[in-house]
């Protein structure tokens, strides 16, 4: 597939959370070419169209859980699959409250842990699955694939975080 038939949509609703657009779009154009092994009995989808990425908090993120998969646990993203007819590849919705957490408490960078959350909802929308522990080791080797071969490219996003007001 192009690159170029893929158009990244961002919406930050995460008032901390900075990034250039360009380097959230060169990451998501590096991913419509990139294919990691791929699921047994899969075959992996080809995305084009409008693709949304909402950055938001733990209490959004869990308000949409509990709306559409009637689950009101926190978690750290959601992937709503698109319609190709109607040009779209689909939504992946982040909690960037949730990335800075769990970063934080595993002493990884908040851009490896916010860009993962981004290669899982990726994962899901070309065609992975987590719902069984085979499919969920599949897509725990994609994620580790996918999240070397951006790293060997330079392609992970610019994501800072603004200190709490608090603490400014």
């Amino acid at each position: 597939m192009a690159a170029d038939t893929l158009r990244v949509e961002a919406n930050n609703r995460y008032g901390r959370l900075t990034y250039a657009e360009r380097s959230l779009a060169s990451t998501f154009e590096f991913l419509a070419e990139w294919r990691p092994s791929e699921p047994p009995g899969a075959t992996l989808r080809e995305l084009s169209g409008e693709l949304s990425v909402v950055f938001l908090d733990d209490a959004e993120l869990a308000r949409i859980h509990a709306e559409f998969l009637d689950d009101p646990a926190p978690t750290d993203v959601i992937t709503f699959p698109g319609d190709p007819a109607d040009g779209s590849a689909g939504e992946i919705c982040v909690s960037a409250e949730r990335a800075e957490a769990e970063a934080a408490s595993r002493s990884e960078p908040f851009h490896r842990e916010l860009t993962l959350y981004l290669v899982h909802g990726w994962l899901h929308l070309v065609g992975f699955d987590d719902l069984e522990p085979a499919a969920r080791a599949a897509m725990r080797q994609a994620e580790a694939e996918t999240i070397r071969a951006l790293e060997e490219a330079g392609l992970f996003p610019d994501f800072r975080l603004a200190a709490p007001a608090a603490d400014r």
